[in-house]
């Protein structure tokens, strides 16, 4: 029998490559909708601590997150694989404890102190997926991480500096989370499982918070407003948030996802000036700007190397 000419023809190879190129464009493209619903949630949230804790608002959010998942995808638990249970249990619990540690960590810390120290994540992104998955990062993408925390520091530092307290080694700790986090979610997601994926992650994160919050008790908020912001926050910046990473990852390296996420202060800084009040500064555009052409880099500079940052490719 003779073979299909197709299987192996230029033109077949053309089209599966530009499908991939198309592929790995929206998964850019989830990840920065995704940054940007995180860096619109910051002014809610400051806004929200002054009559609710943080771990109550953790406890109330992820809970209303898993639900609206689950409604939006009542099948995908069941296709779940038994390998595919098992790591969103351990992404789960590495997500709410990075969530938790940072938590707390604001309460100790300034707010833009703790941006910078939580986006030192795109440093221990690399470094964890070359020690963990020995992925080469090449100089580009070093390139690329350097300018993203340059642009991460003149964001979030004012004159002053940085102390380390108690508040800042905790949000220190929850960026080695979070970049664990990262690397396990690029290794392990799968595009056939990802809306499953994310659903159990959001109910582990759920349990953990809860548990962390109840033995005070907790507390509900008590008007329609803080209400509206929890539900925004928790369907839009918690559920598909988390279901948009966890397709994403699965078509992007670790690290060039790191990068990318590394917008959420300057979106942080938009949204502070456009609905929270805040001015603009020539140091917010400048930051903004820094982390703006980092991400341009890691996506537009040409891939020989950064692609062979991937763990999977999808077919």
């Amino acid at each position: 029998m003779g073979t299909d000419p197709s299987a192996t023809s230029p033109a077949s190879a053309d089209r599966a490559a530009d499908d991939g190129r198309t592929t790995q464009l929206l998964a850019s493209l989830a990840l920065l909708a995704m940054a940007a619903a995180w860096g619109s949630t910051f002014f809610l949230i400051k806004d929200l601590s002054d009559r609710i804790s943080a771990l109550d608002f953790l406890a109330i959010r992820f809970p209303i997150a898993t639900v609206a998942l689950l409604l939006l995808f009542p099948r995908a638990l069941a296709r779940l694989s038994a390998a595919s249970r098992r790591q969103a249990v351990v992404l789960g619990c590495l997500y709410a404890g990075a969530q938790v540690l940072q938590t707390v960590g604001l309460a100790h810390t300034a707010a833009s102190v703790s941006g910078f120290v939580t986006g030192l994540y795109v440093i221990f992104t690399p470094l964890l997926a070359a020690l963990l998955l020995r992925t080469r990062i090449t100089a580009v993408t070093w390139g690329a991480v350097g300018l993203a925390m340059a642009g991460i520091t003149v964001l979030t530092l004012h004159p002053g500096g940085l102390a380390f307290g108690y508040g800042e080694s905790l949000t220190l700790l929850s960026a080695v989370v979070y970049a664990l986090h990262i690397v396990g979610l690029g290794a392990w997601s799968d595009p056939d499982q990802a809306m499953g994926m994310a659903i159990l992650q959001l109910a582990v994160i759920s349990v953990v918070c809860f548990v962390g919050a109840v033995p005070n008790g907790i507390e509900v908020p008590d008007n329609g407003a803080d209400w509206l912001s929890i539900l925004y926050m928790a369907i839009v910046a918690g559920a598909l948030a988390m279901a948009g990473q966890t397709w994403a990852q699965a078509h992007l390296p670790p690290t060039r996802s790191a990068i990318i996420m590394s917008m959420e202060p300057v979106f942080a800084a938009f949204f502070a000036v456009l609905a929270g009040g805040e001015d603009l500064t020539v140091r917010l555009a400048c930051g903004g700007l820094m982390v703006f052409t980092a991400m341009v880099v890691a996506e537009l500079v040409p891939r020989r190397r950064i692609e062979a940052e991937v763990t999977h490719i999808a077919v």
